[in-house]
């Protein structure tokens, strides 16, 4: 039944319409990304990705829809001239054919479609490959199986590999669609006795499958490479099987590939399937026996009865390829014996560790949040950030960064034009040294408020403080700034309900004055407030790709990102400061691990802002170092390691867009670090690959753990690295450092401690390792944590009455006059009362060092009390014993003083405003109790426990310390 004219003529034009407008939205996807990157100045890598990804597409449609498509219609062609009929009797492919013959030719130009569609596409993916190739850069360095140079396995390896995957399925689809065209025409008939076919099908078959076994020759012979990343053995690489085995098997497969292919080929002149059964049965036997069968018998005979012995060569190879391809083979690794006396340590004359940040990046955002977020509407980053800057004598110190960043209007005011048009950035610097509190205990800011205030600001110079593109989830939105008036909210006034109103006027952003570009961000958006706004004029600009990752990823998609951009005062105005590494996984020999796996800590989230391109590696450099202007975008690129031959290549495929180093400014020296990615990744590699010697890498017995977080609650998760400022045993100064411990595999105490120096410099990146004597018993982290806890239950407990929360801060360990010492500030969470959420207020620190402990208000308090005359103090006199009566009279009344201070700091805390006087006036009232508690408890001369050791009475109401502090939940 055929349709009546009219719908005829409109299936078509409907089909037209369709087609219009899938093709202008994939011109505005791709337009506006052009307009993107021309704002941004990288048009290059847009144009040279793209023309990359085309030419593939072309040539590998081309080649695809050549082969499968030319193959289909060669057995077309010498389809039988008599017809289906030429064998007797019917066939079930008769009425396939008569259905399908009419509309052969739609059939046949549809599936080259979309086959050439899906092979373009899978070529086309595979740029970075090509680039990498035709680009690759000698490493100057041999891999010890065969001798070659170590770019490749890098960039040729792969690159082969793909286009004999390509060509083993394009040769397999063709003989897939030509034996169904023989079939479907009458070239071979499926019938008892067997296949009956035609000469013409019989040599086309047999070229296609000679083809195939050729490139199964050439691929045996390419796999011989492939050994270098083979896991058979008891390290990553060649091992003794692979050597003494798998690679005689393969260069003897690839010759017997080579002699069946020749069986094949030669089925085209003498017919019969003798020659290609006895090839393919030579292929699969010689396949099962040479190549599985005779390597698992030297594993199992030879190899695993003496492994230590045959694989040590291996072994070593391994050792030294993975700490060179992870930058971890000049590492220094110190013996330390870590048994300082604390008697005999002089702190005010090494004053190294006075100065040890206290304020913790992953607790104080919520402080910053309370006393520095102005407006429900910003927020900062969590964690926060540390860097460092002058003090006011110009020495540099560890200080605790953030930016205030917009999350959105609000929720009452959440119209397109407060999202889009009105609260369109952040505003303000806030910082505060990362080793002092004020009196109240919490951070004493020397960069703060709107307009941003303090003498950091003014040491640095802060010009510009507006935040429009950052980490906040509000930069992953759009908006539209500029134009004549200032609608853009800037920031409020102090006084009164008004606001300070802006518009923005940096080179950043794509104008959308025009209609055209209207239209297209309309589309791309879903908008149509972006085409009908009268807010929107010649002067608008729309701000888009806000997230510093997202913008560096854009620009550098060859690259892998560090999951911490860090926010820096650089010439005058906000930066945002990232560490981008090139990585690959075709190092020879070198130890394959997940990049997410060995970079998962407490402070680490899962769900990366940036999807990294290769999870599993076995090669990282800190290849570049990038930056985002916070007010404008700008995007800049710096070659960090320029030595390295990843990145000599990419620079090749997109030359300009990587400044050189020398490019970078003072200022911006000044404010990079060691990046927290890669010594995540080096202390996961040196956990093992500290030892070089194959023999005891073999027994294991000196591997160590990164030890789990003492203040995550007993989960088993990683303790995260910090930056700190650090004296090395062979240094003179404290230096900014990254710095970590380690545990041994098995037991909790201390087997090394860990450092690179982070300051830019000729000691830049240089990795020190002090190794613990394994004779003696060092106090690790967790141990640690465990001894301040039993030590101080009954004044932990006491600061976490009432709902309080006591939250403990990163334990910090130091080498300091030969020994160990740990710092650990403990911060004191309210409960939340009407109008206030709770925050972290540093309230004690806690050390150790050796077998003394110190617990007091301030740093230097509790140093005293471990390396001073307050630690003599805080003994109890057991030379004037008490009677039983007096000690229980004292312990009540210190008991009951300490709850009357408990509460009245509770009434100032709850007042509206907190009244932060009273709240000092009462914590001190609050210590003179405990120290009174500790006093009255002293052990008589009979055996009494002490009260860190045992529950002491309490007053009805009163809360009970105990030796857990089960009221003191850990973050």
């Amino acid at each position: 039944m055929r349709l009546p004219r009219r719908p005829r003529l409109l299936l078509p034009i409907a089909i037209a319409i369709v087609a219009i407008v899938v093709l202008f939205f994939l011109f505005a996807g791709i337009f506006t990304d052009y307009l993107w990157y021309d704002s941004v100045d990288y048009t290059t890598v847009f144009s040279g990705v793209i023309v990359t990804q085309v030419l593939l597409f072309i040539v590998g449609a081309v080649l695809m829809v050549g082969l499968v498509g030319g193959n289909m219609l060669l057995a077309y062609r010498t389809r039988p001239m008599f017809g289906p009929g030429m064998f007797s009797g019917a066939s079930g492919a008769d009425r396939y054919r008569m259905a399908l013959d009419p509309h052969r030719k739609l059939i046949f130009l549809i599936g080259v479609a979309v086959l050439a569609l899906f092979a373009g596409s899978s070529f086309s993916g595979q740029w970075k490959t090509w680039l990498e190739f035709v680009n690759a850069t000698p490493f100057k360095e041999n891999d010890a199986l065969f001798g070659m140079d170590v770019s490749f396995f890098m960039f040729t390896y792969p690159f082969l590999r793909m286009v004999l995957n390509f060509l083993f399925t394009a040769v397999v689809l063709s003989a897939i669609m030509a034996a169904l065209v023989h079939y479907l025409y009458g070239g071979f008939r499926l019938q008892s006795p067997g296949v009956h076919a035609s000469r013409a099908a019989r040599v086309h078959l047999s070229v296609l499958l000679g083809v195939f076994v050729l490139l199964k020759a050439v691929a045996y012979w390419i796999d011989r490479y492939g050994l270098v990343f083979s896991d058979r053995g008891f390290v990553f690489g060649a091992s003794y099987t692979d050597v003494n085995a798998v690679l005689p098997a393969k260069t003897i497969l690839a010759i017997i590939a080579l002699i069946c292919a020749a069986l094949f080929f030669a089925g085209v002149v003498r017919p019969g399937g003798m020659l290609p059964g006895v090839s393919f049965g030579l292929l699969v036997l010689s396949a099962i026996l040479i190549g599985g069968v005779y390597p698992a018998l030297v594993e199992q005979f030879q190899v695993k009865p003496n492994q230590q012995n045959k694989e040590q060569t291996y072994i070593k190879r391994n050792i030294d390829a993975t700490r060179k391809a992870y930058g971890v083979d000049k590492a220094d690794v110190i013996d330390y014996a870590a048994q300082g006396d604390a008697s005999k340590v002089n702190v005010t004359a090494d004053s190294s560790i006075s100065g040890v940040r206290l304020l913790d990046p992953n607790l104080v955002a919520k402080t910053y949040q309370q006393k520095q977020r102005i407006r429900g509407f910003y927020d900062f980053h969590d964690p926060l950030d540390v860097d460092r800057y002058p003090d006011e004598s110009g020495k540099m110190r560890d200080t605790v960064v953030a930016v205030r960043e917009l999350t959105g209007p609000p929720a009452e005011q959440n119209n397109w034009i407060n999202q889009h048009l009105v609260y369109t950035h952040g505003y303000g610097f806030v910082a505060a040294p990362g080793n002092e509190v004020d009196s109240q205990g919490l951070p004493d800011f020397d960069a703060k408020d709107m307009p941003v205030t303090g003498p950091l600001a003014e040491r640095t110079g802060l010009k510009e403080s507006r935040i429009y593109f950052g980490e906040s989830p509000g930069a992953t939105d759009y908006v539209v700034v500029g134009g004549d008036g200032k609608q853009e909210l800037d920031y409020p006034l102090s006084s009164g309900t008004g606001q300070q109103n802006t518009t923005y006027d940096g080179k950043g952003g794509v104008p959308v004055g025009s209609f055209i570009n209207r239209v297209l961000y309309a589309a791309k958006y879903g908008e149509k407030n972006l085409l009908l706004s009268s807010d929107i004029n010649e002067k608008s600009k729309i701000l888009y790709e806000r997230n510093p990752q997202q913008r560096i990823a854009k620009v550098a998609p060859f690259l892998s990102l560090d999951d911490n951009p860090y926010p820096a005062i650089v010439d005058g105005r906000v930066v945002w400061i990232a560490d981008a590494y090139t990585t690959s996984n075709a190092y020879p020999y070198s130890d394959s691990r997940s990049l997410e796996a060995m970079t998962r800590d407490l402070v680490t989230d899962p769900r990366l802002v940036v999807p990294q391109p290769r999870d599993q590696i076995n090669y990282m450099r800190n290849a570049v170092k990038a930056t985002v202007d916070a007010y404008d975008g700008t995007v800049t690129l710096y070659a960090w390691d320029e030595k390295d031959p990843i990145l000599q290549t990419w620079r090749k495929a997109f030359p300009g867009i990587i400044k050189p180093q020398s490019a970078m400014s003072d200022s911006l020296k000044q404010h990079l670090r060691y990046p927290e990615a890669l010594f995540k990744v080096q202390r996961d590699v040196l956990s093992r690959y500290h030892i070089d010697d194959p023999n005891a890498f073999y027994s294991g017995q000196d591997f160590w753990n990164v030890p789990n977080d003492p203040s995550s609650g007993g989960r088993d998760i990683k303790q995260p690295p910090y930056y700190l400022s650090v004296k090395m045993p062979d240094t003179t100064e404290p230096t900014f450092s990254l710095t970590t411990t380690f545990v041994p595999r098995q037991g909790p105490n201390l087997a090394a401690f860990m450092s690179v120096d982070s300051n830019p410099g000729p000691d830049y990146g240089k990795l020190r390792i002090l190794r613990m004597p394994s004779n003696t018993t060092i106090p690790g982290p967790g141990q640690v944590q465990n001894n301040f806890q039993n030590k101080f239950s009954g004044e932990l407990n006491l600061l976490g009455i009432g709902g309080a929360k006591v939250r403990y801060g990163n334990l910090l360990t130091l080498p300091f006059a030969g020994g160990l010492v740990y710092i650990e500030p403990v911060y004191v969470e309210t409960a939340a009362s009407s109008g206030q959420e709770p925050y972290p207020i540093l309230r004690r620190v806690l050390v150790s060092y050796g077998d003394k402990v110190g617990f007091a208000d301030t740093l230097d308090g509790a140093l005293k009390q471990v390396f001073g005359e307050g630690a003599q103090q805080a003994k109890p006199d057991v030379t004037k014993p008490n009677t039983p009566a007096q000690p229980s009279t004292t312990l009540n009344q210190a008991i009951t003083e300490a709850q009357q201070a408990y509460d009245k700091a509770q009434k100032a805390l709850t007042a509206n405003p907190p009244n932060w006087t009273e709240y000092g006036e009462a914590q001190k009232e609050l210590q003179k109790a405990l120290e009174k508690l500790k006093g009255a408890a002293v052990p008589t001369t009979t055996a009494t426990p002490a009260p860190s050791e045992s529950p002491t009475p309490a007053p009805s109401g009163s809360p009970t310390p105990s030796a857990t502090p089960s009221s003191s939940p850990t973050p």
